[in-house]
């Protein structure tokens, strides 16, 4: 089977950053066509900032990053420092990025590459809010049928919020824009915060990283630190969810997961409930299924295939 054919849209975040780097670390399976920034984590001028000093560790300063979305498309943008640091990215220190962010905006890139690639070749991997794709949507609706698939990082159901007591962060950013994400009818895979959080950043796991004794090792060893102490604290758990990767780990081996093709509506209104992904796990509902809603994750095989794939870059 030839690679198949990516978008990584992002707000990095130290697990976007490893989901950036597991896709370039699998050119068998993926061919990474660019990175679209949008603002969630942080502001948009350090999200594609980020980006960009992903690229540049894994050693490759050619893939093109573009700035998309600078806010949600009608609420003030929140985000979420108070998890992922000042910049987005904390941890260790970083240089400044050398490589050149692209003049076009996010949405066009988007738009364009989805015109230009035959049509069902392009798969969207939306691991921040959803504001760019709805754009694009939005913006050339005769793009939609041109997707392959969505595969996105966002929601959650038996596990509920970690933003507020019913929504996930991505979701709740714009729900606005997962709404029209979640009703354009592209095939969707989702890896909500009930996988998420059976894939934890434990010291064993985290040290396969840092026993690498390369650059990038180091540095995702040094992320994860900083990353979990959040969770911990918050949860008291072992350690933190690696919440992105899964989206390129489910490209990568899809039998790392399982879950149901079901429906999945986005609150808009309520006070109570704003970006609660409705989840019809138990089909109660007439309301036809929309995407498939992962609940289960092999935690092992995925940190497995996580060092094997990261030890190569």
């Amino acid at each position: 089977m030839p690679p198949r054919k990516i978008i990584i849209d992002t707000d990095p975040g130290q697990d976007d950053a490893i989901a950036i780097l597991l896709a370039l670390a699998s050119p068998q399976e993926i061919e990474l066509l660019g990175v679209t920034a949008v603002a969630g984590n942080a502001p948009l001028a350090l999200t594609e900032r980020n980006a960009r000093i992903v690229c540049e560790l894994a050693g490759r300063p050619d893939i093109r990053v573009f700035a998309g979305c600078d806010g949600p498309l009608s609420r003030k943008l929140i985000t979420a420092e108070h998890v992922h640091g000042k910049t987005g990215l904390d941890g260790p220190p970083m240089d400044d990025p050398t490589m050149p962010l692209q003049d076009q905006h996010a949405v066009a890139f988007l738009i364009e590459t989805l015109r230009t690639e035959p049509p069902g070749t392009v798969t969207l991997c939306p691991v921040g809010p959803l504001t760019n794709i709805a754009m694009a949507f939005r913006d050339a609706p005769d793009i939609i049928p041109r997707v392959q698939e969505i595969v996105l990082m966002g929601g959650a159901y038996f596990q509920v919020g970690n933003i507020t007591p019913a929504a996930e962060f991505n979701i709740y950013v714009d729900p606005e824009a997962a709404q029209i994400v979640f009703a354009a009818g592209v095939p969707i895979t989702m890896m909500p915060l009930d996988v998420t959080h059976k894939a934890l950043t434990t010291k064993p796991r985290i040290d396969a990283f840092r026993n690498m004794g390369t650059k990038v090792g180091d540095m995702v060893a040094a992320w994860t630190d900083f990353f979990e102490r959040f969770d911990v604290e918050k949860y008291g758990s072992d350690g933190a969810p690696l919440h992105d990767p899964c989206t390129i780990a489910y490209l990568i081996n899809p039998d790392l997961f399982a879950g149901r093709h079901i429906n999945v509506e986005i609150e808009t209104t309520s006070e109570l409930t704003l970006g609660m992904t409705v989840a019809d796990w138990w089909r109660v509902t007439d309301r036809a299924p929309n995407a498939t809603f992962m609940q289960d994750i092999d935690a092992d095989g995925f940190y497995a295939l996580l060092a094997d794939r990261l030890a190569r870059l």
